[in-house]
């Protein structure tokens, strides 16, 4: 953020490399691979490893296409902005609220999954007092200022890494060993009904949840205004994405799949009559007998799920932040204060996130199956927005002669393939009674949206972007 504010301060630049590389990751591994898992397990089998992998290139080149963008113009609110000046003003502003929703909807799932993990070691602990709690945490942390945010992040993925390095470590030395017990064998990928149990149908049914985990990547995009040398570490952190894929996802899924037989993991899950009642990855450990390692996973788990809503709340006030100075929200949430907190902006998506606590106390065992069908409704439209913006913003840069510091894969055939594949995720969708009604529900958001950008045109006349450069024709 460049720009002066009369009334309040600006934006520091106070985010380091080490801080957006974990900011990064932070984004990657959080409650999908840990808890959504369960779900994925029940639908696909061991297939799931080849699902990880398919969404997960599909969410890296997404990531390039972001990338290339935010390397050539970083700002805050980067969804929006170029929405806004490549397509056009509505565009600008359905990326926004959408983005803005998205992250609160998984900032809820977050919260409701931190329950679920306490329930592990204290199980009278209803869902909503632990969602309350980790709330009220989260929202302080963010409210202090962004280096504070930068380092909590930091060691919250920190912990993350250690652990699963440390996972599929302690998992490889019982497989090698045999101290895992005559169970625990990599033929447990084939042997159980084979690595499609449920054929590729399964396979196909699961990929709608399997791209929920994916949902935080594209964090990455708002902390360019306040990453120090943007155009060197936004780069470099984009591009160990698919490195962290291949370790994180598929190396932790393969040990978790060969340590014990699938569809015995899946009974134990499902024993309390809730799939998402635990992690999968907890409850390997535990049906091994390692009630250490369990007890440690599963403290790892929460602080991953605390990790992603802790980005989620960095990025909700950074895109309320950049769509009222573009005129597409508020102007009272463009306000920052001296210390460079964007504290209104903070406040506003707290006070919606509150409903996540009032879902776990109405509906505990169904609020994480619903949050998580919406996220990936929103997550649809995000990635989808994101694909075809910067086609348009690629044309711009080949009509006017520039050459992208930071090139996105394949364009424009790669934009067509995950433009495809969000369409493809949309019908598998249609295809599950229990999330049916998410996708039914893009379209009513949609015209939602388009009423409330009118109304807003209508009561102020059209509007010249404040921070952004002015819409490309």
């Amino acid at each position: 953020m460049s720009g002066p504010h009369s009334s309040s301060g600006e934006l520091k630049r106070g985010l380091k490399n080490r801080h957006i590389q974990l900011i990064a990751l932070g984004g990657a591994i959080g409650t999908g691979l840990f808890l959504g898992s369960a779900g994925v397990l029940k639908s696909a089998g061991p297939s799931m490893i080849l699902g990880y992998a398919i969404c997960g290139f599909i969410a890296f080149m997404i990531m390039r296409q972001l990338g290339e963008m935010i390397v050539e113009e970083p700002v805050a609110g980067s969804f929006s902005h170029f929405a806004h000046k490549y397509w056009g003003g509505f565009a600008g502003f359905l990326s926004g609220w959408n983005c803005w929703i998205l992250y609160i909807l998984v900032g809820m799932s977050e919260l409701t999954a931190v329950g679920k993990y306490v329930h592990y070691w204290w199980p009278e602990i209803p869902t909503w007092v632990s969602a309350a709690a980790f709330f009220v945490l989260i929202n302080v942390i963010n409210l202090a200022n962004v280096k504070v945010f930068g380092e909590a992040e930091f060691w919250f993925a920190i912990i993350k890494v250690a652990a699963i390095v440390g996972m599929i470590a302690l998992g490889s030395y019982l497989l090698v060993s045999g101290s895992g017990g005559p169970q625990a064998s990599v033929s447990n990928l084939w042997d159980h009904g084979g690595f499609f149990p449920h054929g590729v149908g399964g396979l196909v049914m699961a990929m709608a949840i399997i791209m929920f985990s994916f949902g935080g990547l594209e964090m990455l995009g708002f902390t360019a205004a306040e990453a120090d040398q943007p155009r060197t570490v936004i780069p470099k952190a984009i591009n160990q994405v698919i490195y962290r894929i291949l370790i994180f996802y598929i190396g932790a899924l393969v040990v978790l799949l060969s340590l014990t037989p699938w569809d015995s993991l899946l009974a134990t899950l499902n024993a309390s009559g809730d799939a998402y009642s635990g992690s999968p990855f907890v409850q390997v450990f535990s049906m091994l007998g390692s009630n250490t390692a369990a007890h440690i996973l599963n403290f790892v788990v929460l602080t991953a799920a605390l990790s992603v809503y802790n980005s989620g709340t960095y990025c909700n006030s950074r895109m309320l932040l950049g769509m009222a100075e573009q005129g597409d929200a508020p102007k009272a949430l463009a306000k920052i204060d001296k210390r460079g907190v964007p504290v209104r902006s903070i406040l506003a998506s707290a006070a919606i996130t509150l409903v996540a606590v009032l879902m776990n106390y109405l509906m505990p065992h169904d609020a994480l199956e619903l949050l998580m069908s919406l996220v990936v409704a929103t997550l649809v439209i995000n990635w989808a927005m994101i694909s075809f913006s910067h086609f348009k913003f690629r044309q711009h840069m080949n009509r006017t002669g520039q050459v992208p510091l930071f090139k996105a894969l394949w364009y424009p055939y790669g934009n067509y393939v995950c433009l495809a594949f969000v369409v493809f995720i949309l019908v598998v969708m249609l295809m599950i009674p229990g999330i049916q009604m998410s996708v039914y529900a893009i379209p009513v958001w949609v015209a939602f949206m388009g009423v409330c950008y009118w109304i807003k045109n209508k009561r102020r006349g059209p509007q010249p972007l404040d921070m952004a450069a002015p819409a490309v024709k």
